[in-house]
């Protein structure tokens, strides 16, 4: 799409990590912001930073879980504001741990928020936008759902059910004027390790030296995407350690899980992901 200067923007999850550094850097844009979180305290102390930063906007409770709930705000958005520019399907959390070892409730809790959500966001928008003759939706995935990394199986299956809801909608709703951003970091600190869920030792290690020993922030994934967003494109990688694993993937996937495979089986798989995690390669 064009310039994202002085839209009206709306975004789910943003009273922290991503949510909130994407409201930040679109108040620069002199957006009008919808806020929207289950958190009304973060996203208070969210709006307040929007509002010092240049842009306006306000705040709107929402659980995504719940799919009347979810068309209720959008019905308050496209009245009040007369329209919409950009949804950012942005919240989402974190549950890691080995298939057939994660408890049930987990797999549902984590499907209900990052899946579900989501698509609910785009189900309660995406008529709206046709209405208004278009518009631009964002979904946050993550490369999480390319890479597929072990002991991370209902992360992974959520992300990668955005991404190819994201791939359908970009095809389905290009006679429609909307356009469609799939958004697909590695690890960065974005505050998922608040509630994350996991199963083992390991993957509390795992997730803490991944997300401090990140090289890019939280602002700088925010800025690339809102440049990714200008331009249209569908696929926004904002790290070049995701770039590569996706890379190798599409050349050779049965290559590129062999491998994977093969060091799990050696036991090399662990202490490996470990080690890039440390050295902010993951």
């Amino acid at each position: 799409m064009n310039k994202l200067d002085g839209k009206k923007v709306v975004i789910t999850g943003a009273a922290s990590g991503l949510g909130r550094s994407l409201a930040l850097a679109l108040a620069r844009k002199g957006c009008r912001i919808g806020v929207v979180d289950i958190n009304t305290e973060g996203a208070s102390e969210t709006l307040e930073m929007v509002k010092r930063a240049g842009g306006s906007g306000e705040i709107y409770e929402l659980d995504v879980r719940v799919a009347i709930d979810v068309e209720a705000m959008a019905d308050h958005f496209f009245r009040s504001w007369g329209g919409v520019d950009v949804l950012f399907n942005n919240a989402g959390v974190a549950v890691t741990g080995f298939v057939g070892g994660v408890p049930l409730e987990d797999w549902e809790w984590i499907h209900a928020i990052n899946f579900w959500g989501m698509l609910y966001g785009c189900h309660s928008f995406i008529p709206r936008m046709k209405a208004q003759g278009g518009g631009y939706i964002v979904n946050t995935a993550s490369a999480a759902g390319i890479v597929s990394f072990l002991e991370m199986g209902p992360y992974n299956t959520t992300k990668a059910a955005v991404i190819s809801l994201s791939e359908t909608m970009k095809v389905e709703l290009a006679p429609d004027n909307i356009g469609v951003s799939v958004v697909c970091p590695m690890f960065f600190d974005t505050g998922l390790l608040d509630d994350m869920r996991y199963e083992t030792e390991f993957e509390n290690e795992l997730g803490h030296a991944a997300f401090e020993c990140s090289r890019i922030t939280c602002d700088e994934v925010a800025e690339a995407v809102v440049k990714g967003v200008e331009k249209g494109r569908l696929f926004i990688v904002p790290q070049l350690s995701g770039k590569v694993f996706w890379i190798q993937k599409r050349l050779s996937p049965t290559l590129y899980f062999g491998q994977l495979a093969l060091l799990n089986k050696l036991g090399r798989a662990r202490p490996l992901f470990l080690w890039m995690a440390r050295h902010g390669m993951l």
